[in-house]
């Protein structure tokens, strides 16, 4: 069940306290369940990151109280997400993928689990997947400990949380800085978390508070294939980045030639299994890879390529 909701006027002071902030990137199809959902939540910030579709007249169709910021072009999920919280003016910040379908008596129990847990820096929700089934959106530091359990059934202070769906307290965070923009896509999230973990700023999971989320459904675009080569390429190059800049980048050399000898043979049984988007996925995987052991794998290094 979702938390009880707040009464009407508590829920107004609750929401009065928060900003949302969503991404769009080719994202048009997702703004009228979005906006359906956040039509009675008054600060909304839509950052568009150079969409090719109709993202952006679509936002000023549903979301018209949204302020709109286009970045002109794809600058990645976290400078996107940088751009919106530096745009906001409440205390916390609900980060929020387009693709989440929630309403405003989930949002304001958020704020008021946040309430009630001061002393964190962040909170997360329960995230329920498109089939209905809570998804564990959250855990321990991932590379310290693997979870064996099932979702939290009460409040609980995790190391990491996914920002599908997470709620920021703006000031607490603020020091720690948000986004480290050299991470273009994936681990974004767990690079802040372990980041707020290691400075003792608690990540509470609220699972009283339930938002459904379509994974990876915020991204539509005219080129299946090419949007796969670029997962598979980020996604790769994230990890070691990741590695290198916490455990050093004579951790991240070792990760990245593991990583590279099981490109190679993802590639060849992609191509076995004759699946073209699983291909392009293995094969972006391949040369995001090629380009980093060229480049370096130090936090300095920068993604020379983006979609």
């Amino acid at each position: 069940m979702n938390a009880s909701a707040p009464a009407p006027d508590e829920r107004a002071e609750l929401l009065a306290r928060v900003t949302v902030v969503t991404v769009t990137y080719n994202s048009a199809h997702c703004l009228p369940a979005l906006g359906q959902g956040l039509r009675d939540v008054p600060q909304v910030v839509v950052v568009d990151n150079g969409s090719g579709d109709d993202s952006p007249a679509a936002t000023a169709r549903h979301l018209p109280q949204a302020r709109r910021i286009a970045l002109g072009r794809n600058l990645g999920y976290g400078a996107a997400n940088n751009a919106g919280i530096a745009a906001a003016r409440t205390p916390y910040v609900l980060l929020l993928n387009p693709d989440c379908l929630v309403t405003a008596g989930q949002i304001a129990a958020l704020v008021e689990g946040a309430q009630e847990w001061p002393e964190a820096a962040m909170w997360v929700p329960q995230i329920v997947g498109g089939d209905g089934r809570p998804d564990v959106n959250y855990s321990w530091p991932r590379h310290a400990w693997t979870p064996r359990t099932g979702g939290a059934d009460g409040p609980l202070c995790v190391g990491y949380a996914c920002a599908a769906a997470l709620l920021i307290d703006v000031a607490r965070m603020a020091p720690l800085g948000f986004f480290d923009t050299r991470f273009f896509l994936y681990y974004e999230d767990e690079d802040l978390c372990l980041r707020a973990f290691e400075a003792r700023a608690p990540i509470v999971v609220l699972p009283q508070v339930r938002i459904g989320h379509l994974s990876r459904g915020s991204v539509r675009g005219r080129r299946p294939n090419a949007a796969e080569y670029w997962r598979g390429w980020h996604h790769a190059q994230s990890k070691i980045r990741f590695t290198a800049k916490h455990f050093g980048a004579a951790a991240g050399e070792r990760l990245l030639a593991r990583t590279l000898a099981r490109a190679w043979l993802q590639v060849g049984v992609r191509v076995a299994l004759v699946s073209p988007r699983l291909l392009a996925r293995a094969w972006g995987r391949l040369q995001g890879l090629r380009q980093l052991r060229r480049e370096g794998v130090g936090p300095a290094a920068e993604t020379a390529r983006r979609p």
